[in-house]
């Protein structure tokens, strides 16, 4: 399967996270992309929610050393993305 959908150039990636109770109930620390490299969150920027239809998507704003990224979770399918 490939995972990287051509249409938006989203990838789907594999997260490690920590879900509490704080301010924040969920917190990506590290997340390996399809070609097994692995990325470790240094900094959580901004986390919201948008609602798509009956689905809420969890979107977090992170860093990575240098590097941003954006990460998706569906809340309904429990997948995480990697969006541009």
């Amino acid at each position: 399967m490939n995972n990287i959908n051509k249409n938006d150039q989203t990838e789907r990636v594999q997260v490690m996270a920590l879900f509490n109770y704080s301010q924040t109930p969920c917190q990506p620390l590290s997340f390996k992309r399809a070609t097994g490299r692995e990325v470790e969150v240094t900094e959580l920027l901004r986390a919201h929610v948008k609602f798509v239809g009956g689905t809420a998507k969890h979107i977090f704003d992170c860093l990575a050393g240098r590097n941003s990224y954006r990460l998706e979770f569906d809340s309904t399918s429990l997948a995480w993305t990697l969006t541009p």
